[in-house]
């Protein structure tokens, strides 16, 4: 019942499905996109490097060279996208969230832009500066977006709505694999059309954008337009009731007040928001390092181990792609009904148990003749583990743990150990491979079980919870209550009296 209600209040409310469309295309689509997208034209971009070489100094580099110059040429895109969030903060707090991802596409098609002119000029060095471009665009990007997406949601639809942020990022992923096959765009003629996709993509957000108001939260507590935050969620959310939304708001404001914007380095050093941090860090850093890339990795290995001709493997890793995009919108229908916490710790516990089960599968597929297949299907169960639970949650954990002055900061914390996760993954992950093969997976089954168990003990159900009653969750949670102490503090420097009235029974 609580799903379909979920469902029906979403077709009250069209102008929000609609951003959940044109904030994604623009959003988490572009970094699923731009992590995909460089796979199948890899060895045209390594021969316009050598080409270039050799036209340019007369001197044809050598493989080592070539393969040196493609690493920075996908690795500059996480400094992109590590410059991109520490942006994001700043721009959001003086721009607002639309006008941010507005502007941000303008970033996107110059990027396009060099890459498609890469190829007549004979310079890769256009490429190295589109993808930094890219980076850069995608790290406000998936800042900005889910932060605007979770603002502008009723609080019943807050978890399904941000949960699509997922959904457009497995999107991206498989538009990249699939323009990338021969039959379309991943020939030696269209390839740079190939990487221009995405100026694409920044055009059609820059054209829809404007159709969409302003974050309701950020006009109230930010500009302190309340009349202009009631329009933007009359907009947003049609007839429905949205007063208790409103008093809710309200009451953050009344608590924000004389509170500046946090920085980063006051967000570290907060003791009342200790756990809501650490929790924060530990997910980040968790979801690059829970080993999900070594199973896509694996994943051609086994295809190829189980029959399938080479020729072949790029259409039957679609197969991944699509159970990527399956999962995420089955956690999108779910989280509101399930919550929060079970998804992320069945998720984890999923990938663990899968991760074991492979080491095991992969190490016997030489030898027994039906062990590919049932890699096959423990691939898939990882895949399906991992989007259900761990990518599709974590995101919305930002928008819904921090009160607006401490968000931005939150945001850029979390997206900051993202792109360094993500850097230093794809720096590491082919010497763990080499070195411990198949192995590499009870490295990554450490992570995923300590995230399992961390969650589990240390956080609290956050299911139509507000920030406030979040934070307050958590001080309850690693808080022993004593007598006659009076009221805890609150992160914004008010008293839970002042905040929740007679209702404050938390004592010190």
């Amino acid at each position: 019942m609580k799903i379909k209600h979920s469902l029906f209040l979403q077709l009250e409310c069209p102008l929000l499905v609609a951003a959940v469309f044109i904030t994604g295309i623009g959003g988490t689509f572009q970094y699923g996109f731009n992590i995909a997208v460089m796979t199948s034209p890899s060895l045209f971009i390594k021969e316009l490097v050598n080409t270039t070489s050799t036209e340019r100094y007369g001197l044809p580099l050598e493989e080592w060279q070539v393969s040196l110059i493609w690493s920075f040429l996908v690795s500059i895109f996480c400094i992109g996208g590590l410059l991109g969030s520490l942006l994001a903060a700043q721009m959001s707090k003086k721009y607002g969230r639309s006008q941010c991802l507005l502007m941000n596409n303008l970033v996107a098609i110059l990027a396009a832009v060099l890459m498609i002119l890469s190829k007549r000029a004979m310079s890769f060095e256009m490429i190295m500066v589109a993808r930094f471009l890219y980076g850069i665009n995608t790290g406000v990007g998936i800042t900005i977006h889910p932060m605007y997406l979770v603002e502008c949601a009723p609080k019943n639809l807050r978890g399904t709505v941000g949960v699509t942020t997922a959904t457009f990022a497995s999107l991206g992923k498989f538009f990249g694999q699939l323009l990338g096959i021969r039959e379309l765009l991943g020939t030696q003629d269209h390839w740079v059309w190939l990487l221009g996709f995405s100026g694409f993509v920044a055009l059609l957000q820059l054209s829809t954008l404007p159709l969409l108001p302003e974050s309701p939260r950020y006009l109230l507590l930010n500009k302190g337009d309340q009349q202009g935050c009631e329009r933007a969620v009359k907009r947003l959310w049609g007839s429905r009731d949205y007063s208790v939304e409103i008093q809710e708001m309200l009451q953050e404001k009344i608590a924000l007040q004389n509170i500046k914007v946090h920085t980063v380095m006051e967000l570290l050093l907060s003791r009342p928001l200790r756990w809501v941090v650490l929790t924060i860090i530990v997910n980040f850093a968790t979801l690059q390092l829970c080993g999900i890339n070594a199973v896509y990795f694996y994943s051609m290995e086994v295809f190829a181990t189980a029959g399938i001709p080479n020729n072949q493997l790029n259409y039957v890793a679609f197969g991944t792609g699509l159970c990527e995009v399956f999962s995420s919108m089955v956690c999108a229908i779910a989280v509101g009904s399930i919550g929060r916490k079970p998804l992320l710790v069945g998720g984890y516990l999923g990938l663990g148990v899968t991760q074991i089960l492979l080491t095991i599968t992969l190490n016997l597929q030489d030898r027994v003749s039906w062990m590919p297949y049932c890699s096959i299907i423990l691939i898939f169960l990882s895949i399906f583990a991992f989007s259900c639970g761990p990518s599709g949650v974590t995101m919305t954990l930002l928008a819904e743990f921090f009160t607006q002055s401490y968000k931005p900061a939150g945001y850029v914390l979390a997206c900051s150990i993202n792109w360094v996760g993500l850097f230093v993954v794809g720096m590491l992950f082919p010497l763990i491979v080499l070195y411990l093969g198949s192995f590499c997976f009870l490295i990554f089954l450490f992570f995923t079980i300590g995230l399992a168990a961390f969650v589990w003990f240390n956080v609290p159900e956050t299911n139509n919870l507000s920030a406030l009653e979040i934070q307050e969750a958590f001080r309850k949670m690693h808080t022993k209550t004593e007598k006659g102490q009076g009221c805890r503090p609150t992160p914004c420097g008010t008293t839970d009296n002042n905040i929740h009235g007679p209702k404050c029974q938390t004592k010190l």
